[in-house]
């Protein structure tokens, strides 16, 4: 089969997919022939040219209604990606507690509601799941509890969905290790990457997305881990 026709047609709810890697997995999807729906607060630029739901991922009853509505609209859910990840590096003492727990609230609970609601179409049509964690899904940071509170929670919340949901739903958690995008545009200079710092391009990365989501049935990626070679957060 034609790798541009890998995902022909098929459905593809990808949270945070107005920019960095969610654009990136979107634009991929597209190009391999399928139907990416982007869900986040901003719309995509016009040049993805995909369809958009606007959503704040860190309003669980607001995403669950998205989701639903999509299903419906559309009749069929086969992939879900959840890339919708914010962070704000600081001291544990000095965040404020609704910008700790906005951070939570988007990365763990956004994952969460997006695959609670499109379960019933996922199990339905044959879906499949990525979830996104990170590095400090596996080690921790200083300045960094929000963020590795959300993660660690991504990866446990993965391992439990692939337990639970065993021969009934794959699921795929990616780790990325850093990449060129704009998560780290606003960040003060100390909690950035040094500029000689190689990232991996978010568009490599998407490719594992694909590939994960286009294994012929009876064979599923469970886990994938991909860094550049001088990676500095693993292991």
């Amino acid at each position: 089969m034609p790798s541009s026709t890998r995902l022909t047609d098929k459905v593809v709810l990808v949270t945070g997919g107005s920019s960095g890697l969610g654009a990136a997995i979107a634009a991929a999807v597209k190009a391999e022939g399928g139907r990416p729906v982007v869900l986040d607060r901003q719309g995509p630029p016009d040049s993805l040219d995909v369809e958009f739901e606007k959503v704040d991922l860190a309003d669980t009853a607001d995403t669950e209604r998205v989701v639903t509505e999509v299903a419906e609209r559309l009749g069929r859910i086969d992939a879900v990606v959840t890339c919708a990840g914010t962070d704000r590096p600081a001291p544990f003492g000095s965040l404020p507690a609704e910008d700790w727990e906005r951070i939570v609230r988007v990365n763990l609970f956004g994952t969460a509601s997006v695959i609670r609601a499109a379960l019933p179409a996922l199990e339905r049509d044959g879906g499949r799941v990525v979830t996104i964690a990170s590095t400090l899904g596996h080690r921790v940071a200083g300045d960094a509890s929000a963020y590795c509170a959300s993660k660690w929670g991504v990866v446990g919340l993965t391992r439990a969905l692939q337990m639970e949901l065993q021969g009934r739903l794959p699921i795929t958690m990616l780790t990325p290790g850093g990449m060129a995008t704009s998560f780290f545009d606003d960040r003060d200079e100390q909690y950035k990457p040094s500029p000689d710092t190689p990232l991996c391009d978010p568009a490599d990365v998407a490719d594992t997305v694909v590939f994960a989501l286009t294994r012929p049935p009876g064979c599923e990626v469970k886990e994938l881990l991909v860094a550049g070679p001088l990676e500095t957060s693993w292991p």
